[in-house]
């Protein structure tokens, strides 16, 4: 299922819910199993019609959607406040190189905080063990 954006008028920028329900039901034909899905709240994940064929496919689909703000399911979830306050507040980027250039610079400075990295995997309950 590849799309290409044209910037053409009336032409959709990103997937509608039917694009992902035709993928989600691509997903379970070709295998022929089930399938979960674990979802962020993304409006077309939630919207009414999604939700409609969710329910409906009940007996071989399974959503979970988990809060919006999880730092208990998603370590990274703690990441993205420093970045925030770092390089990225506040940031216009100039171009895609530009803001990855950013990104990847203030991953660097965190790098070197173990403290911040400690307090993300803290706020999980998990335990990092070295092998």
């Amino acid at each position: 299922m590849a799309r290409t954006y044209r910037r053409r008028k009336g032409e959709a920028e990103s997937f509608t819910w039917r694009d992902y329900r035709d993928l989600i039901v691509m997903a379970h034909v070709q295998p022929g199993a089930p399938i979960v899905l674990v979802w962020d709240n993304l409006n077309r994940h939630i919207c009414p019609d999604m939700r409609r064929f969710i329910a409906g496919n009940a007996d071989w689909l399974r959503v979970f959607q988990p809060p919006s703000y999880a730092p208990d399911l998603n370590p990274m979830e703690g990441i993205w406040s420093p970045l925030n306050r770092g390089g990225l507040a506040n940031l216009a980027p100039v171009s895609l190189d530009h803001l990855v250039r950013v990104i990847k610079r203030g991953l660097k400075k965190i790098q070197y905080r173990p403290h911040l990295i400690d307090s993300c995997l803290t706020e999980t309950n998990l335990v990092l063990k070295s092998s």
